[in-house]
């Protein structure tokens, strides 16, 4: 017992002294990522994000680490055909709807300080994030009183700014045993919005996050 205790002390001060690691990290929203007034729009997705994570070791418990993570969201909104609104048309279509689809790029740079500990080191991270968002198509239809579809376009819709900045804080666990896994509450304030439409569906400014990441 006490040579696997020790094996496993000498392997977490191994990965402790390396100098650069990476791998992957996955996030579960505890956010939306676009609010959605009730009765209005539907149909909001934002299950997961992921991508791949690096990490600079400094002196003194201090490390750089650098995010890109992706994310793909959509929302639903139907509204009355009238002039003003998203997606008027004129007559004789009675009411709007559009399908918005995007991803969206995260890419946090981060100063961490890791406190002492031998298996685990709980730490803390601030930093900023640059979120881009991609691929935005908008599906706009139409709806005549029998009811058909008679309008279809696709034009992306209520986008303000298709990047944006913001402040970002965390902190958790990292556990290492052959790999560092490092369980994380985030947070990212946002600067501006990407989305605002008519004040029934806008994104949110203020992101908060469960991370999981696994590095080598």
């Amino acid at each position: 017992m006490r040579l696997k205790v020790s094996a496993l002390l000498v392997f977490a001060g191994i990965g402790w002294s390396q100098p650069f690691t990476a791998g992957v990290k996955v996030g579960l929203p505890l956010t939306d990522f676009v609010n959605t007034v009730s009765g209005q729009s539907s149909a909001v997705t934002n299950r997961y994000l992921v991508g791949p994570t690096a990490e600079l070791h400094l002196p003194f418990g201090l490390a750089i680490e650098v995010d890109a993570l992706y994310r793909h969201f959509k929302f639903q909104d139907v509204t009355s055909n009238i002039p003003g609104n998203p997606g008027y048309v004129g007559p004789p279509v009675t009411s709007v709807s559009f399908l918005n689809k995007a991803g969206a790029w995260e890419f946090p740079l981060l100063l961490k300080y890791r406190f002492h500990g031998e298996l685990v080191r709980p730490y803390v991270d601030a930093g900023m994030a640059w979120d881009r968002i991609t691929g935005v198509t908008s599906t706009i239809s139409g709806v005549v009183p029998n009811p058909e579809a008679l309008v279809q376009t696709y034009n992306p819709i209520g986008e303000t700014h298709s990047t944006t900045t913001g402040f970002v804080m965390g902190g958790g666990l990292d556990i290492h045993l052959v790999v560092h896994i490092m369980p994380e509450l985030r947070y990212t304030r946002w600067t501006s919005q990407h989305f605002n439409i008519s004040n029934v569906v806008n994104s949110n400014q203020n992101q908060a996050e469960f991370m999981v990441g696994v590095t080598f």
